[in-house]
């Protein structure tokens, strides 16, 4: 039988993974306040998301099977005690150079923690509840990306201190996380190879590379969408509809990782091969929506495809990572977790950055266009390989069968 402890473990490291993604989420509806105090541009703004992409993509690729090796708790600490930190220095940020200097922190400790965390989750899975793990490692992300851009929005428009008070609020939650690691059981023998893991690689376990090679279109197309939603789509919100409201950013926001998280959670008895293609129909809808009725000038109608890109951002990143879950072994699962991201931040990142570049020469709603179609090939491309593809087919029907055997988001596969 499980013991409390366990059971206690498996939702303090869930809390962790929201607390985590959510505080990464906190300075996007803070970045129009930066701007008007310290003269940015939208270039340097630009910069500013993509340094912190950079460490995050930096820490998965060389720490990202660490905790496979030391055991999680050891790189949950230092990953939580540097997120602290991260935020600690955003409160007393005063320019570019901190700004700058307190994303590198806060996204290396990100990218030290999110595989690691997923993997924790998977470890403590409840014996009651077996499928719950897989179930919130693809759920709490966007949920926590909605809870803290819509908490950072009422906090900048509405609460004391904007600059400050949120990331107090946050890093006091992330040091109570830390703190409480103290209770979550150790469920991984340390191993020898732990410096050789430090090499920067890509880590794929054999057992799922067919797999992941199938759905790795439907990861690329679900997380470029989130970083259209979270660097530049907020923006049209006053250049487009005249809507200055700090809180409006961020619920637009909350619209798409809401509907995201809402769909992740619905999704979870159904077939994954069959949500897997749903998540591909909506992420070829919803960027075409939510871009004509931008041309449209219609606020409503913008809400409406941001809500269906958030299904197709929901359903495009649990589906695939469900199933590629049923074939990791607990000693492989840190690193495919941390390839996943590294997969989905390039996604996330690099079409955010390219935009912010041409952003300032062509203008912001073309730019929104070339971003929502790049989208919408990526999803297109991806939906046919996998009608076309009997192989791909076959692969995943047996990922699903396997997640119908054993009723889990992973399978206790051979060493």
């Amino acid at each position: 039988m499980q013991s409390a402890r366990s059971v206690a473990g498996f939702w303090i490291i869930a809390a962790m993974l929201f607390v985590a993604l959510a505080s990464s989420a906190v300075p996007s509806p803070i970045y129009p306040v930066y701007a008007a105090e310290w003269h940015l541009t939208p270039l340097m703004l630009t910069g500013v998301f993509a340094i912190y992409v950079a460490g995050l993509l930096v820490s998965l690729l060389v720490a990202g099977r660490l905790s496979d090796h030391v055991g999680r708790k050891p790189v949950l600490v230092v990953g939580g005690l540097a997120l602290t930190l991260s935020l600690g220095l955003f409160a007393v940020a005063d320019g570019l150079g901190a700004l700058i200097l307190d994303r590198i922190v806060q996204g290396v400790s990100v990218g030290l923690l999110i595989g690691a965390l997923g993997a924790a989750l998977i470890d403590n899975s409840l014996e009651r509840h077996p499928s719950l793990a897989g179930v919130l490692n693809g759920a709490v992300p966007p949920f926590a990306l909605a809870a803290g851009a819509m908490s950072s929005g009422a906090l900048v428009e509405w609460g004391p201190a904007p600059e400050q008070f949120v990331y107090l609020l946050f890093g006091a939650l992330l040091l109570l996380m830390v703190l409480a690691l103290f209770v979550v059981p150790e469920q991984v023998q340390r191993r020898p190879g732990a410096l050789r893991s430090l090499r920067p690689t890509i880590s794929v376990p054999r057992s799922s590379r067919a797999l992941f090679r199938g759905v790795t279109g439907s990861l690329i197309a679900s997380w470029a969408l989130g970083g259209l939603f979270l660097s530049l789509v907020p923006s049209a919100l006053g250049q487009v509809f005249g809507i200055e409201n700090h809180f409006a950013a961020g619920a637009l926001i909350a619209v798409v990782t809401g509907a995201g998280a809402l769909t992740g959670l619905a999704i979870q008895r159904m077939d994954a091969r069959s949500a897997l293609l749903i998540g591909l129909v909506a992420l070829v809808l919803g960027p075409i929506v939510t871009v004509a009725f931008v041309f449209a000038h219609s606020l409503p109608g913008l809400v409406v495809g941001s809500a269906i890109a958030g299904v197709g951002f929901g359903a495009g990143f649990q589906a695939p990572l469900r199933m590629l879950l049923t074939t990791a072994a607990p000693t492989h699962r840190a690193g495919l977790l941390s390839t996943i991201y590294v997969v989905s931040y390039l996604a996330f990142g690099i079409p955010a950055v390219v935009g912010g570049l041409l952003e300032p020469a062509v203008g912001l709603v073309p730019v929104l266009a070339g971003y929502g179609a790049f989208i919408v090939l990526a999803a297109a491309v991806a939906l046919v390989l996998q009608l076309a593809s009997r192989s791909a087919a076959q692969v995943e029907e047996q990922a699903c069968e396997a997640l119908e055997r054993t009723a889990t988001g992973s399978i206790r596969t051979a060493e």
